[in-house]
């Protein structure tokens, strides 16, 4: 082994030592590829309603808002594929040239969307090429954080991997606080109208400074010590995918990072940090801008934790952490939802206890309410009052009535006849239905929208606490999963093999979280029903973890090729 090498050696012959420079531009470099995955989230996630009157014009606003979402949730769809292929590219030529063309495809995905023509210069063509970029996008982040975990992983000494790897994990609140920054200094100076119309492409021009910076760091970069040494010694994989996933040896290890790590680490995560975000602003009606500013303040308090857990799992293991926080979340996420109703609005919680809601209807007339995608339609009298009254974010009971009869929903002692999309009268019943469902809730006292919640009340004071601790639950789960990851498997197939399960885990377990948890909503009528998902996902990850998934903070990931 070189001296270069010998420097970043993560043998169990190594000790610990302070982190040297190098080391410093290793973990910089390979944090900014997770910076652009969380800022480009956050950039779509917050400005859906405006990209989709740009490039979604001609749909009315349902399916617009149906169409954007698509093309968001487009980039989740692909990242595992995106795993696969850098992934394999990773283990065949090395990390730092694939992690180098991952972050040049997403970065100027990003980056090429600030000058897209919008519907109106190019019809069709717009949102095909957005959906493309969406495409693209996906695909290179399904290979950078592989990429920059193996690399930081292997560069880290014996000892440490937990704290290297664990700043990666915090520049996921990094890309969020950059975008929220940039969206409202650019909303602020410019103003909504011109906002809506042109200022909304400068967050993505801003991505090309990250873009960059980050080239340029990474271009300096030397290959992983790990991957070299393997090299040198003529030990490469021929075929990266047969070895990580047609050989059950290693399958099996695949299964239990997926099921007994990831699964859940990826649920607990995307409750803490976005489906909190959806609860606030969709079933409690608090203001977007108060429901962020919560948001923001928890992810900033909570944060440090990352680091604290990833080098708290270097002393004690993975492992306990991970279950801990799996375990501890499902026991607590009713509780403390339970608790942000209270303090964000306690009107409506009020209402709920006092005039609880109704919907009594056939049997026959109701049909299962899962709508991953967003383009099923509703059309029983059953199905769109309950799509209604979730929509409307209100608690609700299912009761059966007679075969035949029509669905009612019952506020309180008033009630209201629902309405069938079929029927040749169906707009003017929709207009109808909805406006005097509108009049029972007012009446009975369910809140349009939450009260003003001023800074450092007792109220927001609450709230951010609740929020910081679903963060600190995240931060146990995320903080050292990728070390994990990296000790799970041989240096020869490792980029390949962790890839595959953290992006099925976060991408499809974890992305489609908000999704399924509506449409739970939705089906059951009570506004917490949702927490079941990521409680029975992450109670299985920790009884598949605890039973199956071995320790892996002292392995020698040098002996491991």
């Amino acid at each position: 082994m070189s001296t270069a090498n010998a420097r970043f050696d993560g043998s169990a012959n190594a000790s610990p030592r302070p982190m040297s420079a190098e080391e410093k531009k290793v973990i910089f470099a390979s944090s900014l590829g997770t910076i652009f995955e969380w800022y480009d989230f956050y950039l779509f996630g917050v400005m859906a309603a405006i990209i989709g009157a740009n490039f979604f014009t001609k749909l009315d606003p349902a399916t617009r808002d149906i169409f954007t979402l698509l093309a968001f949730a487009a980039g989740f769809a692909v990242r595992p594929l995106g795993a696969l292929v850098f992934g394999r590219l990773g283990d065949l030529v090395g990390r730092k040239y694939t992690f180098l063309v991952t972050i040049l495809i997403m970065g100027l995905s990003t980056f090429l969307v600030a000058f897209l023509p919008n519907y109106a210069s190019w019809g069709i063509a717009a949102p095909i090429v957005l959906i493309g970029l969406r495409l693209l996008q996906g695909l290179a982040l399904g290979g950078e954080y592989g990429g920059a975990a193996t690399y930081v992983a292997e560069h880290a000494p014996m000892g440490k991997r937990g704290a290297y790897t664990a700043w990666i994990q915090t520049t996921a609140t990094v890309g969020l606080m950059l975008a929220l920054m940039v969206i409202l200094g650019t909303r602020t100076s410019l103003g909504e109208k011109e906002f809506a119309e042109w200022g909304w492409r400068i967050p993505y021009a801003v991505s090309g400074i990250l873009l960059i910076i980050s080239v340029w760091i990474r271009l300096q970069l030397k290959e992983s010590p790990a991957f070299e040494k393997m090299k040198s010694e003529g030990k490469t994989s021929k075929a990266p995918l047969s070895e990580s996933f047609g050989q059950w040896k290693n399958g099996k290890i695949v299964l239990l990072a997926l099921f007994g790590l990831t699964a859940g680490q990826a649920v607990v995560w995307y409750t803490g940090q976005f489906y909190s975000l959806f609860f606030l602003q969709t079933f409690l009606k608090v203001e977007p801008a108060t429901a962020n500013i919560l948001i923001a303040v928890s992810l900033i308090l909570g944060t440090p934790f990352f680091i604290f857990f990833g080098t708290l799992s270097d002393k004690i293991g993975r492992k306990p952490i991970i279950m801990a926080g799996c375990a501890i979340a499902a026991l607590t996420f009713f509780p403390l939802f339970n608790a942000l109703t209270t303090y964000a609005n306690p009107k409506l919680q009020a209402a709920i206890q006092k005039s609880p809601i109704t919907v009594v209807a056939p049997a026959s007339d109701c049909n299962l309410i899962l709508n991953l995608t967003g383009t099923k339609v509703f059309t029983s009298a059953c199905d769109l009052s309950r799509v209604f009254l979730a929509n409307a974010g209100v608690n609700y009971d299912k009761v059966d009535g007679p075969a035949g009869s029509v669905a009612t929903v019952k506020v309180g002692d008033k009630s209201v006849v629902g309405y069938d999309a079929k029927a040749p009268t169906a707009k003017d019943d929709k207009v109808r239905f909805e406006k005097e469902v509108r009049e029972a809730l007012t009446a009975a006292g369910y809140p349009a929208k939450a009260d003003p919640i001023p800074a450092l009340s007792s109220n927001w004071l609450m709230i951010v606490l609740i929020l910081t601790i679903m963060v600190i639950y995240v931060t146990m789960v995320y903080g050292p999963i990728a070390a994990m990851l990296v000790e799970m498997f041989p240096t020869r197939i490792r980029y390949t093999s962790m890839s595959l399960p953290y992006h099925i885990g976060n991408g499809w377990f974890g992305g489609f979280l908000p999704a399924i948890s509506f449409s739970i909503v939705a089906a059951q009528g009570n506004i917490y029903s949702g927490l079941w998902y990521p409680i029975i996902i992450a109670g299985m990850t920790f009884i598949i973890g605890m039973l199956f998934v071995r320790e892996t903070k002292d392995v020698d990931i040098y002996a491991k090729d």
